[in-house]
């Protein structure tokens, strides 16, 4: 009987994986910075693009810092109402709405008991938790409003609601009013004044929008009269020095030296990848004195706030530089991660620092706020663990989306049920 034949051998599945050469230590070949250009107009000649979707809002005053706005609860019912009276306002059970309702119900015309207001401090709690608060703060806050409340003797139902929410917006407002506010054109023209570049360190972990705040923030320096010369110390990043370089072009594009009596008043000095910081932003703040910037914008490299090396090269720079301002940026997205973020940024300025008293963050840019709807809980948690203030807000993605923080705005949102 004849055999069957031998199956062929089978042929190998799916697909082989690709041997990458690790030998290869030539970074050169990726690396297409310009080390030379040292601050040079000629090496970031203004580009042709989209005006309009660059700019965004073009009915803005030029220069100015716009207030953050929000509609808080009651302007919205108030504008309902408006629109139709005869159609009676429906307003939400849940969040706060309900938490004050429950109290309503809870006491008459006696003192509040802390027995009175438990229940109604852990949906306080709860609320601010969801608005993107971190949780120790939301503890603490609430514990503050119990302090004050408890005791007072209430004669209405209505006073008692009144009353536990303008306490818990007392105690908001207060935490987004720090000690110290920065005023960076009056700091600015100070230091004109003295015939020295301002500068300001931007610092934060990764993907935070440090770059792009930065080009925002040069945008309302230019439109302001000042020109500014933006040091690319982010030498690890693939990209980040042609980042900066796009936005050099593109900011010349819009304030061309014409408008500006000849004078450029944005550039970029960079000296390629792989290369140290603090020494980069050294040579950048000295080409800036000779050559009479007014304002030099330190761009960094992002690091993990629990990265000991790289926060000890952070420090390094702030250190050696002494920049004017130290602004940490941070995302309005985070919630409990905003508190150790900003803990052991400050923590590690403060241990790794060569100076007796060492440089700790000056103030806060808060980021992607755009994003967030009404959960604005960051902005408090930053301010609270600081006691910094929020400088800048980032709400957009062209150069006009900048803003100052408006407490009363962000504590509209955050009270919104």
């Amino acid at each position: 009987s004849s055999k069957s034949p031998k199956p062929e051998a089978q042929k190998e599945k799916g697909k082989k994986p690709r041997v990458w050469d690790l030998g290869n230590s030539n970074a050169k070949v990726l690396d297409y910075s310009n080390s030379a250009t040292n601050g040079s107009a000629e090496a970031a000649p203004a580009e042709e693009f989209d005006r309009d979707t660059a700019l965004g809002d073009r009915n803005r005053e030029p220069g100015r810092l716009y207030d953050l706005e929000y509609e808080s609860d009651d302007e919205a019912e108030e504008e309902k109402v408006t629109q139709n009276p005869s159609k009676p306002s429906a307003k939400k059970g849940g969040g706060l709405g309900g938490m004050f309702g429950m109290l309503k119900g809870l006491v008459g015309s006696k003192s509040l008991t802390r027995e009175d207001m438990d229940p109604v401090l852990e949906k306080m709690k709860d609320h601010l938790i969801a608005k993107n608060v971190a949780a120790e703060i939301a503890v603490q806050l609430c514990e503050s409003v119990a302090k004050k409340l408890e005791g007072k003797v209430m004669g209405t139902f209505t006073t008692v609601t009144s009353t536990v929410k303008q306490a818990l917006q007392e105690a908001l407002v207060q935490i987004l009013q720090p000690q110290r506010r920065v005023d960076v054109l009056r700091d600015v023209l100070e230091a004109q004044r003295h015939r020295r570049p301002y500068v300001v360190t931007f610092c934060g972990v990764n993907g935070v929008g440090k770059s792009t705040n930065l080009a925002k923030i040069s945008f309302w320096l230019i439109e302001n009269g000042f020109s500014v010369l933006i040091a690319a110390c982010d030498t690890f990043r693939a990209g980040a020095v042609e980042q900066l370089r796009t936005h050099t072009r593109r900011l010349n594009a819009l304030h061309p030296p014409d408008s500006h009596g000849g004078r450029t008043m944005v550039q970029l000095y960079e000296k390629g990848y792989g290369k140290d910081a603090a020494g980069i932003a050294m040579e950048a703040i000295s080409y800036a004195r000779n050559q009479g910037f007014d304002v030099v914008l330190v761009d960094t490299a992002g690091r993990m706030q629990d990265n000991a090396p790289l926060m000890t090269a952070l420090a390094k720079l702030i250190a050696v530089n002494a920049p004017d301002l130290v602004l940490f940026v941070g995302e309005a997205l985070v919630g409990n991660e905003a508190v150790d973020q900003l803990v052991k940024f400050n923590k590690a300025l403060a241990d790794h620092s060569m100076a007796q008293t060492p440089r700790l963050i000056d103030g806060i840019v808060l980021t992607k706020f755009d994003t967030i709807d009404d959960k604005v809980g960051a902005a408090i948690s930053m301010t609270y663990i600081t006691s910094k203030p929020i400088v800048f807000v980032g709400t957009g993605q062209t150069y006009c989306d900048l803003r100052s923080l408006n407490a009363k705005a962000v504590v509209a949102a955050l009270m919104k049920a």
